[in-house]
């Protein structure tokens, strides 16, 4: 009897070995293809190249940057890129960080959860009359939904990108606010490009003529010309 529990002992332990060896080829294959893919950490060469994160600092074109609200200790650093002109979207101006005389301070603030193609072609059209006197930064409080959403216009508008790509750039740039993005991407995703791009070469206040800037302007010439 004992003799036959000792061998029925031995069969089990076989039987278990075989098992486990049997085992150890698929665990090892299932973990290989289940194992979580190495991220990319490869920043595209055409993203904004952050300068100083501390301010949300980024260059987008060799004279045009973004950021979030300066202070007056970061007027060197700006100064020494060459900014000639400072574009501000947050509703407060730049008057308290901003004293040098020889820039050009352009207020527009906007609000994305309520921005419109007046809106934008103002601000795009600011952006591109200030180029032509040098290097402008942009920015609003935070550097992100506000500067996010006109910096992925300006690649689409001026940079001929794909709204998929100033999309990613705007999600995936590491700018910070995506959990506030909503409105901004909205506003991206149903604009009518080609109707953007022909106001601006137009000089058109709108890409409707029921615009309020339109029907001021067409009042306007109509007493003028009275």
């Amino acid at each position: 009897m004992n003799r036959f529990v000792h061998s029925l002992r031995l069969v089990l332990a076989a039987l278990m070995f075989f098992s486990a060896l049997l085992a150890l080829p698929l665990s090892m294959a299932w973990g290989a293809t289940s194992a979580p893919a190495p991220l990319q950490d490869v920043r595209p060469a055409n993203w904004a190249q952050p300068l100083d994160t501390r301010i949300n600092l980024y260059r987008m074109a060799p004279d045009l940057y973004r950021s979030a609200l300066p202070a007056a200790q970061d007027w060197p650093q700006l100064q020494a890129l060459g900014v000639a002109t400072v574009i501000n979207f947050y509703q407060h101006g730049d008057d308290q960080w901003l004293v040098d005389p020889r820039v050009q301070q352009v207020h527009l603030p906007l609000r994305t959860d309520r921005i419109d193609d007046t809106d934008v072609i103002e601000v795009l059209r600011s952006i591109r009359q200030a180029q032509s006197r040098g290097t402008v930064l942009i920015h609003c409080k935070h550097g992100q939904n506000r500067t996010g959403l006109i910096a992925a216009l300006y690649r689409v508008i001026y940079q001929d990108w794909s709204k998929e790509q100033a999309l990613a750039e705007m999600r995936g740039g590491g700018f910070g606010g995506e959990d506030r993005m909503g409105d901004a991407e909205r506003y991206l995703s149903d604009a009518n490009i080609p109707a953007l791009r022909s106001a601006l070469a137009s000089g058109a206040c709108s890409t409707s003529p029921w615009a309020m800037c339109a029907l001021k302007d067409r009042l306007l010439g109509v007493i003028e010309g009275a």
